[in-house]
């Protein structure tokens, strides 16, 4: 299994832009056969930061995850117009 972890921050005045965003991201992200799990955060006292835990079923998940036509759009072209990923690791379970 893989775990990526990404922080975004929606830029001033574009936070329901952001989520509503992140709402078609997750759907479409979840019918993906690798996709295990896919949850998008909003920061309780920061409504401008949004979390997302991602896990797939192994690196080649991740790369089909990344290549998918909704991925694409969302994430790399509409995305990066209204916030600014702050953050993105990638883990490995221990056991």
């Amino acid at each position: 299994m893989v775990v990526l972890a990404v922080t975004w921050m929606a830029k001033a005045g574009k936070e329901t832009e952001v989520a509503a965003l992140f709402s078609k991201l997750t759907e479409e992200s979840r019918k993906e056969p690798g996709c295990l799990m896919y949850q998008v955060h909003r920061h309780k006292t920061e409504p401008r930061r949004f979390f997302i835990y991602e896990q797939y079923k192994d690196d080649a998940a991740l790369e089909a995850h990344r290549a998918a036509p909704h991925f694409l759009q969302f994430a790399r072209k509409d995305l990066p117009k209204i916030a600014d990923r702050t953050d993105g690791n990638l883990f490995e379970p221990l056991g």
